[in-house]
């Protein structure tokens, strides 16, 4: 079991690994509704070695209407177990190197109670880039045992962000570009705001990433993100984008920033900013 801090993995160390019983690798790729090919057949297409499908809106409460909501604990832990995965495992995400997807996947392990996880650095991208070999078609995973456990002070809901616009006891970063942030384009999921919470900052989540390689930047670039933004590394911080799946790109900067528990606003602006939801603010920061 891996027992280092920084969350993320590098190709190089996946590479060695690759073959370790204890190691389960999982693309959790996510694309925003309307975009094609769907992430799955993608991953049917071309993914890691021994690489199963994390489905983002599979993994989540189907009784909720609001997209890929967190599940219960049972169910996250019957659907980690389906994947193959065990609570003894050291678990290693990966996106298309977009990084839409895999910190979201990697937080909700986290949350649900799961240590030994970690993010591959520049995901697929990075891997093809350094002409790694991949896999094509679909897996078949010898199930595993997952007993999950919710730690709810890793999310945070609706009601308490509310609450939050008054007490200003938490700083709120938007990962969401600048122009959804201000309000000045439509959002792309239909019927819904534009805008932001009030009193929240802009950090966009494609900040934090090197286009080049697709690798995240180092702490230093992180931290001067942050700080661009007027963020308070050492005050309390919860994450929010369009909805709570880009947001914990941050949460991952943020903890390897030395951040503890930087909360995620699951519902985030798919759930605030309905017709009907609180007050929105629009315009710069």
């Amino acid at each position: 079991m891996m027992t280092t801090r920084d969350p993320l993995v590098s190709t190089e160390w996946l590479a060695a690994h690759l073959n370790d019983a204890n190691v389960k690798i999982i693309d959790a790729s996510f694309k925003l509704p309307g975009m094609t090919p769907l992430p799955k057949d993608d991953y049917l297409k071309a993914h890691l070695p021994g690489a199963v499908f994390f489905d983002v809106d599979a993994v989540s409460d189907h009784a909720s209407p609001l997209p890929h909501m967190y599940p219960s604990a049972e169910q996250f832990g019957h659907d980690a177990g389906a994947l193959g995965v065990s609570n003894a495992d050291t678990v290693v995400i990966y996106d298309s190197g977009s990084w839409m997807a895999a910190p979201r996947a990697w937080w909700m392990f986290l949350a649900f109670g799961h240590q030994s996880v970690r993010v591959l650095d520049g995901g697929l991208k990075k891997w093809l880039a350094e002409g790694r070999a991949v896999e094509s078609g679909a897996s078949a995973p010898k199930p595993g045992t997952f007993k999950a456990a919710f730690d709810a002070k890793r999310t945070r809901s609706m009601q308490q962000m509310v609450a939050n616009v008054a007490s200003k006891a938490e700083q709120v970063i938007d990962a969401r570009a600048q122009s959804r942030y201000e309000g000045s384009v439509p959002e792309p999921r239909p019927g819904l705001r534009a805008g932001h919470i009030p009193g929240s900052r802009n950090v966009p989540y494609n900040m934090l990433i090197d286009p080049a390689t697709g690798a995240m930047k180092s702490l230093d670039e992180l931290r001067a993100a942050f700080a661009g933004a007027g963020v308070a590394l050492d005050a309390p911080i919860v994450t929010s984008c369009g909805s709570g799946v880009s947001a914990g790109v941050l949460t991952l900067a943020l903890y390897r920033l030395g951040v503890e528990n930087p909360a995620l606003y699951d519902g985030s602006w798919s759930e605030w900013g309905m017709p009907d939801g609180p007050p929105i603010a629009t315009g710069p920061a």
